[in-house]
């Protein structure tokens, strides 16, 4: 096997395609983010990373409020717009045709749409080069019934999640299997007092 030296960059990959809403319901905005992920199980911390140059970095800068909106393949075209066009220029809310809804914790609006709103409040601003790093505090988890099943689990696979590689966005494949599965044992089958296999 033969393999390439390449210069040092940012090879992890996919990420989440995750649109994140900010400012207000008077002003709402959105700007779609890859460079986000988990940084902390209790306490729930999580991070967003932007350019200074961005519109939203200035509101959530300001508010140290922002939401993580989940995306979907439906929402596939709305995600790759609020990523490559302005807050500056554009409503995209109103154009995407995105309903802001109040949350219960921060003053930036969910996207109804989306079957899981994360409300984040920032703890930490980190200046790290060209991205700035917001960590910030997970303070309330919304998720759209239709996704849950009877004992309340929520269905990633029926949402139909969407992630971003290389400049590409795609739909996840099928589950290759739960947490732990390589080492879970596997169940034996029941016998009678005779010692042979039930049927």
């Amino acid at each position: 096997m033969s393999k390439q030296l390449w210069k040092a960059g940012n090879m992890v990959y996919p990420l989440p395609a995750v649109m994140v809403s900010c400012g207000n319901m008077e002003r709402p905005n959105i700007i779609t983010i890859a460079w986000t992920g988990t940084i902390c199980t209790n306490p729930p911390l999580v991070y967003v990373s932007i350019r200074p140059s961005r519109y939203s970095y200035e509101l959530i800068k300001d508010s140290k409020e922002f939401v993580i909106n989940l995306t979907t393949d439906k929402l596939a075209k709305e995600t790759d717009f609020c990523g490559v066009k302005s807050g500056r220029d554009f409503d995209k809310f109103k154009i995407n045709k995105l309903t802001p809804i109040k949350g219960e914790f921060v003053s930036a609006p969910m996207i109804e749409e989306s079957p899981v709103n994360i409300e984040c409040r920032v703890i930490e601003i980190k200046d790290l080069g060209s991205h700035h790093m917001f960590m910030a505090e997970v303070l309330g988890v919304h998720v759209d019934e239709k996704y849950l099943d009877a004992k309340g689990k929520f269905n990633l696979s029926q949402a139909n999640p969407i992630c971003y590689s290389h400049g590409t966005y795609y739909g996840l494949g099928n589950s290759l299997g739960t947490f732990g599965y390589s080492i879970a044992k596997k169940k034996k089958k029941s016998t009678d007092s005779l010692g042979k296999r039930n049927k």
